[in-house]
C-alpha cells in the first residue's frame, strides 16, 4: 500500500522547550483507516495540528498525497478534511442550513447537502434544530461537513471523546462506511484501545511525544495477545496445579490460577482437562493487556 501521509524526524516543542515531538515518523497508507493512539498529553494532537498546518513545522519533512506539505499547502488542504475542534454549529439552524453556509466556504454545489446528510445518517432529520441534537448526531453532522468536497483523506482528533456508547457506535460505524463504501483514507486519533481496535486496520502508538510501534491491527493484537494472562476460578486449585503441571506453565494468585493465556483452543483444552480430572469450573477469564500496561510493554521493549 502506497503512504497517503508520511512525516520523517518530525520534532516540535513548545516554549518550555520540553519536545513535545521527538523524531516522529508517521506512515499512513492510502485506503487504510489509521488510528493515532495515545494518552492525552503524548503528542497526538500536535502531530495532527502540525500536518494541517495549524502549528508551524520546525523540524523534519511532512509529505501528504506524495507532496511536501510546506510548498504545495493550499493544493494538498482542499483534497482533505479535518476535524480538530468542533466547528461552530449554529444550533438555531436545521442540518440542511447548516451544512449549507459551510459548502458555500468550500465552494461545493448544493447537491452535496442531501448527499453528505445521507452518508452520515441524518438525511432524516429534516426541520429539526440542531439544538435538539444528540451528541452522536452533533459530531456526525461536524464530520458530514468535513465531507462537503469529497475529500480523499479524513484527519480526526478524538471524534469519540464525551460521546456515549451509542454516539460512540455510530462515529466508528460512519469511519468504517466512509473508509469501505467511499475509499477514503481515515487517520483518527484517539486514548482508548478497544476503539481503535474495532475500526482500525493500521495502528501508531505515540507515548511523550516518540512513536513506540507502527503497523498493521493484527500485529498489535499478537502483541497483546504474548502480554495476556488466562485466569481460572475453580473447586480445587491445588488438584487443578497437579493436572496442569505437565503441559501448562501455572501458577495460583488471589485464589486463582493464572497461565499465560495463548488461543481459544488452550483455554477449551485446559477447561476440558480439569473437567475430565473431576474438578468443577466456575470461570476462565483471558486478561488482555490494557492501554497501560501495553505502553510499559513497548516502552521496556524499546528502551
Amino acid at each position: 500500500m502506497s503512504s497517503l501521509i508520511k512525516t520523517q524526524n518530525l520534532n516540535f516543542s513548545f516554549s518550555s522547550g520540553v519536545k513535545t515531538l521527538d523524531n516522529v515518523n508517521l506512515d499512513v497508507p492510502q485506503g487504510s483507516i489509521y488510528g493515532f493512539l495515545g494518552p492525552n498529553g503524548a503528542g497526538k494532537t500536535t502531530t495532527l495540528r502540525l500536518l494541517l498546518g495549524l502549528l508551524r513545522n520546525q523540524q523534519g519533512t511532512i509529505e501528504i498525497f506524495d507532496k511536501q506539505f510546506s510548498s504545495h499547502r493550499l493544493e494538498i488542504l482542499r483534497k482533505l478534511g479535518s476535524l480538530i475542534e468542533q466547528p461552530s454549529l449554529y444550533l438555531h439552524l436545521t442540518a440542511k442550513e447548516n451544512l449549507d453556509i459551510y459548502r458555500r466556504i468550500y465552494e461545493c454545489e448544493r447537491s452535496r447537502i442531501p448527499e453528505v446528510l445521507k452518508t452520515v445518517g441524518l438525511d432524516n432529520t429534516g426541520k429539526k434544530k440542531i439544538k435538539q441534537f444528540s451528541l452522536g448526531m452533533k459530531q456526525r453532522l461536524s464530520i458530514a461537513i468535513t465531507l462537503l468536497h469529497q475529500p480523499q483523506l479524513l484527519i480526526l482528533d478524538e471524534p469519540t471523546n464525551g460521546l456515549d456508547p451509542n454516539g460512540i457506535i455510530e462515529v466508528r460505524e460512519l469511519m468504517k462506511k466512509l473508509n469501505k463504501e467511499h475509499g477514503t483514507t481515515v487517520l483518527v486519533s484517539s486514548h482508548i484501545l478497544n476503539e481503535v481496535e474495532r475500526m482500525a486496520t493500521h495502528v501508531g502508538i505515540i507515548h511523550k511525544g516518540r512513536l513506540l510501534f507502527q503497523g498493521r491491527l493484527h500485529e498489535l493484537q499478537q502483541m497483546k495477545t504474548k502480554q495476556s494472562l488466562l485466569e481460572i476460578e475453580t473447586s480445587d486449585n491445588s488438584r487443578s496445579l497437579q493436572l496442569m503441571k505437565d503441559q501448562f506453565a501455572s501458577q495460583e494468585s488471589g485464589g486463582k490460577i493464572i497461565l499465560p493465556f495463548q488461543n481459544k483452543e488452550q483455554t477449551a483444552a485446559i477447561n476440558k482437562l480439569l473437567v475430565q480430572g473431576g474438578v468443577d469450573v466456575y470461570a476462565l477469564h483471558p486478561q488482555q493487556s490494557d492501554l497501560e500496561q501495553l505502553f510499559m510493554d513497548i516502552t521496556n521493549t524499546n528502551n
